[in-house]
């Protein structure tokens, strides 16, 4: 085992397990483009429908209310935009996070435009509920048509109300609080009427299953997963992609729960009532080329002249763990680090503590690649020392095979008697490899990630580090850096076409990582220039056992 030849096997499995991962995703059935059956007129176009029968979630479009409108309702983290008919969420700005780098403009989550959709709904179904008349959705009503969260004031509701044929009062209210993304969407049912009032709470997340400005990952950048998920008391994380929602709808009982509809960086969710016994459900509008994931909470009855109140929570923003956990039991997963949760998980708090005090977050990513690799030194060195002990063993392993040619079971039985004598482990330098890549691939997922390094700048030219150097500087010293690496490193490779690989590989790896971000790359690069100076110190102190000096000789 020779040094160059393990950092670029880590390199070359780190790299391999990135392709296999996207040719994963480009290989996965994809669903059919389809047209939006919406008018060009963007938001204003958008109508649900409330079917007839009871207890059924309206889903597609219905006639038009001549008194329905658009209203806008500010807090400092969110601007939203609600459709009185319904009481529907067909726009969500996200007032901390740009749409691009520079741009004025702010993100936007929720949208309902011609060619594609995202929208949160919720409504009262059941036997008496407004969602579930046959007549369509009601149309409330609101004194005003923008409502801003007030300065000094922590709390923003603004109640929408609607009265039917019975006299039955329904007021629907928006709850915001300041600095969360997370807000409340409540119900009080005022039943003035002379008979039982029966109703039941819904909220569900609409998409289009097709997004013409997503983009996807390059040849070797995994795409993020778009679609829907959810959580349950015997599930605590599960993605349903759209093409699960095609094949078959999802329909099972827990209490409490949420559902969501998952993109890279942000996440909108619908928060079931905790203590509620729930009903998480999907649909596909296969018309429409649209997917839904919804829940439902049992019905309620409400007695003449009594008032009864419903309420969920509705997560709009980014993928924040801290806040997403105090908002919901297990929402914090949607942050998907794959099977390495249990080790990414910790690895993104130490990131996370160290930028605290850093403020920057490419010095916390330097300064967790020194964490990371100060704790695995005892590995690296037990892997140089190895190596040095393997080379010793050089001249005696070529005296074994020109005596036993090509009897390999002979062969076999010196190398093992050879390696026992001499107290050596073969596999010795193998073994921190495969430490090693289950820390570099839980590491790539944290910087994947993590919202914070989205438009987050580090030095000079590097301003954002989610996407690739634009000048491609680190990359190049990365390269350069396993170059230094494969030269600090003796060799006893005597195959000419092998040597030749192995002093194109930097040149390779430099190329592969012009792609990668800006955050990824300097992690490497880092961890490079620790492992030459880790490298020079072992090796110096093995020379000075004598150790190393016998193995080069």
């Amino acid at each position: 085992m020779e040094s160059q030849r393990n950092i670029i096997l880590i390199a070359l499995l780190l790299v391999s397990f990135l392709i296999w991962q996207q040719w994963q995703t480009d290989k996965a059935p994809q669903p059919e483009t389809a047209q939006s059956t919406q008018s060009s007129t963007g938001e204003d176009s958008f109508v649900p429908e409330a079917d007839q029968a009871s207890g059924e979630v309206p889903t597609g479009e219905s006639p038009v209310a001549a008194s329905r409108r658009l209203i806008t309702i500010s807090s400092d983290s969110l601007k939203l935009t609600v459709d009185t008919q319904g009481g529907d969420v067909v726009r969500a700005e996200l007032l901390e996070h740009d749409k691009t780098l520079d741009s004025t403009d702010k993100f936007v989550l929720l949208s309902n435009g011609a060619n594609f959709v995202h929208v949160a709904q919720s409504g009262l179904i059941g036997r008496d509920g407004p969602d579930g008349r046959a007549e369509g959705r009601p149309v409330y009503s609101t004194e005003h048509s923008d409502y801003q969260l007030a300065e000094g004031e922590d709390t923003l509701t603004v109640p929408m109300t609607f009265t039917n044929e019975q006299g039955v009062v329904f007021t629907k209210s928006f709850i915001l609080k300041r600095n969360e993304h997370v807000l409340e969407v409540a119900y009080q049912i005022n039943n003035q009427s002379a008979e039982p009032v029966q109703a039941q709470l819904y909220g569900q997340l609409k998409q289009s299953e097709t997004d013409p400005d997503a983009k996807g990952g390059n040849m070797l950048m995994a795409s993020a997963y778009r679609g829907p998920a959810y959580s349950s008391s015997e599930t605590r994380y599960s993605k349903y992609d759209f093409k699960a929602v095609r094949e078959a709808n999802l329909n099972l009982t827990t209490e409490g729960g949420w559902v969501s509809m998952l993109q890279h960086y942000f996440v909108s969710a619908w928060i079931a009532p905790e203590d509620e016994q729930n009903q998480i459900y999907t649909r596909s509008l296969n018309n429409q080329g649209e997917a839904i994931i919804g829940f439902k909470a049992p019905l309620v009855t409400v007695a003449p002249g009594a008032e009864q109140n419903l309420s969920a929570k509705l997560w709009l923003g980014p993928k924040l763990q801290d806040e997403m956990a105090a908002a919901a039991t297990n929402l914090d997963l949607t942050v998907d680090y794959g099977w390495l949760w249990f080790i990414a998980q910790p690895l993104f708090k130490l990131l996370q503590f160290l930028q605290s005090f850093a403020v920057n977050w490419g010095l916390a990513i330097v300064l967790t690649t020194f964490v990371v690799r100060g704790i695995m030194y005892p590995l690296t060195k037990a892997q140089y020392t190895s190596m040095a002990k393997m080379r010793m063993l050089q001249p005696k392993l070529v005296a074994l095979r020109e005596r036993y040619g090509d009897d390999r079971q002979k062969m076999s039985q010196g190398m093992m008697e050879l390696y026992k004598k001499e107290k050596v482990n073969p596999l010795g330098g193998c073994l921190p490899i495969l430490v090693q890549m289950p820390i570099f691939i839980a590491l790539y997922w944290v910087l994947m990630e993590s919202v914070e390094l989205r438009h987050a700048p580090f030095f000079l030219w590097i301003d954002d580090l989610s996407v690739r150097d634009p000048y491609f500087v680190l990359p190049i010293l990365m390269g350069a850096s396993m170059f230094v690496i494969q030269k600090m490193s003796p060799t006893t490779i005597t195959d000419p076409m092998q040597q030749k690989v192995m002093q194109f590989m930097p040149i390779i790896f430099t190329f592969f990582f012009l792609w990668f971000p800006a955050g990824l790359t300097l992690y490497w690069l880092v961890s490079n220039v620790v492992t030459i100076v880790q490298q020079w110190f072992i090796f110096r102190q093995l020379e000075k056992k004598g150790l190393h000096s016998k193995a080069a000789s």
